[in-house]
């Protein structure tokens, strides 16, 4: 990917507002998970020395992209890693909606190397938006902190 703006933090009161993009449905999605982990740490110092396989399921985009971000908080809380790289292989139709396959790379939380941000509870349904054109995917969500 060139230099295009992956993602960015939108203003919100409260909670972490992001603004995630990409080419694809699938770009978007990966660029949404290095933005919820940027909102935590630098995620530029995590370093990919463990890969893992991720596969979710949901009815629709927008619980597929809830239940893909939610995956990702669930393995940081019980495994104590942090993640930096994200490739999706595919999102799928199936017969009960959708299913996303891919692969994450980080390491286990180094309180010395990875600064503390926030603390992200939970991502939320709340002004969630997937916007399609072609070749341009824009996604929004809110993380609570």
């Amino acid at each position: 990917m060139s230099m295009k703006k992956r993602f960015e933090f939108l203003e919100h009161t409260a909670d972490v507002y992001i603004a995630a993009y990409g080419q694809s449905l699938e770009e978007a999605f990966e660029n949404a998970a290095s933005a919820t982990f940027n909102a935590m740490t630098e995620i530029e110092k995590i370093k990919p020395e463990v890969e893992e396989s991720v596969e979710v399921e949901a009815h629709d985009e927008h619980a597929l992209l809830y239940n893909w971000i939610e995956e990702l908080l669930i393995k940081f809380e019980t495994t104590g890693k942090l993640y930096c790289c994200f490739t999706i292989s595919s999102i799928e139709k199936t017969p009960t909606g959708l299913k996303l396959k891919a692969k994450i790379w980080g390491e286990p939380f180094d309180s010395k190397r990875h600064l503390q941000k926030v603390g992200i509870k939970a991502v939320t349904y709340h002004r969630m938006e997937i916007m399609k054109k072609p070749k341009a995917v824009t996604i929004k969500f809110i993380l609570d902190v």
